[in-house]
């Protein structure tokens, strides 16, 4: 499973190492303090410290691999949905807004992305449709945990009910599809993630058997640009790059080894990230 080393870098298989479908709602949860043993940890700004190692409560069995991810009837210190935004909002200094699909007791996908990306949108800021993200999902049907980057294209022709979800020209899918060249940036970042890092990536139709590329068959860039372009226009199309876990992985693993893993893939994504983006995330230079 993906981890920090203590130097930063990014490692595999280091188990003691410390679908979206529209319409999706938003849970944009704001800042709190933490408190342990008796006392208060407060950030200083607007944005709140992350939840401390030491008081982290997720566990493996909260990834359900046939009802999803448990984030109902838990405390703050135990939701996954808290500790990963609080994570992020410290890593990199500015607010991210919470995105699902599911609804009660258990998400089968949920996913982190910059405000101000989402702002920055003269058509689309008030939805999140457009814009790039971080997310996590238990994929019930092959029996896999995912976390990594997600880019929706949504649908060229939106079925009525759902034309928040048609494609405008603001959507980072944009500068996805621009991304894509040879001997590109990208190009260099998705051949590290899924050659050399175990990543995998699932492109084109969500409703129809999407191509599914690992380092067997890396897809050539003009390939991959043509495999989106050509998603059928009524059906909900996207990219995701993720890094895979298996049933056996999770439980085989602590609570904090997986929030670790998740946060360690994040991080490892966002150069591909930022390809897509009006706005870059960095972390701050100590």
């Amino acid at each position: 499973m993906p981890s920090l080393t203590q130097s930063g870098t990014f490692c595999l298989g280091g188990a003691n190492n410390p679908m979206y479908a529209p319409p999706a709602g938003t849970d944009i949860i704001g800042p709190k303090s933490w408190k342990l043993g008796g006392g208060i940890m407060a950030g200083e700004s607007d944005l709140s410290l992350p939840v401390p190692k030491v008081a982290i409560g997720f566990r493996p069995e909260f990834l359900d691999f046939r009802r999803g991810i448990r984030v109902g009837n838990l405390e703050d210190h135990e939701r996954i949905t808290r500790i990963l935004k609080l994570e992020l909002e410290a890593r990199y200094g500015q607010p991210f807004v919470t995105e699902r699909w599911g609804r009660g007791v258990y998400w089968q996908w949920i996913a982190y992305l910059p405000r101000a990306n989402r702002e920055a949108k003269p058509l689309s800021s008030h939805v999140s449709f457009g814009c790039a993200k971080f997310f996590i999902e238990v994929d019930t049907d092959d029996k896999l945990f995912k976390s990594g980057l997600q880019i929706e294209r949504g649908y060229l022709n939106a079925p009525r009910e759902y034309r928040e979800c048609r494609l405008r020209s603001d959507w980072d899918w944009y500068r996805l599809l621009a991304a894509l060249k040879p001997r590109s940036l990208m190009e260099r970042e998705l051949k590290r993630l899924i050659c050399r890092e175990g990543f995998m990536l699932h492109a084109g139709s969500w409703e129809a058997e999407p191509a599914a590329f690992a380092k067997a068959n890396f897809p050539e860039m003009r390939k991959l640009r043509k495999l989106l372009h050509v998603a059928p226009g009524s059906h909900w199309a996207g990219f995701q790059l993720y890094y895979p876990m298996s049933e056996n992985e999770t439980r085989s693993s602590t609570g904090l080894d997986l929030v670790e893993s998740m946060s360690a893939v994040f991080r490892e994504v966002t150069p591909a990230m930022n390809l897509c983006m009006q706005i870059q995330l960095q972390e701050p230079v100590v």
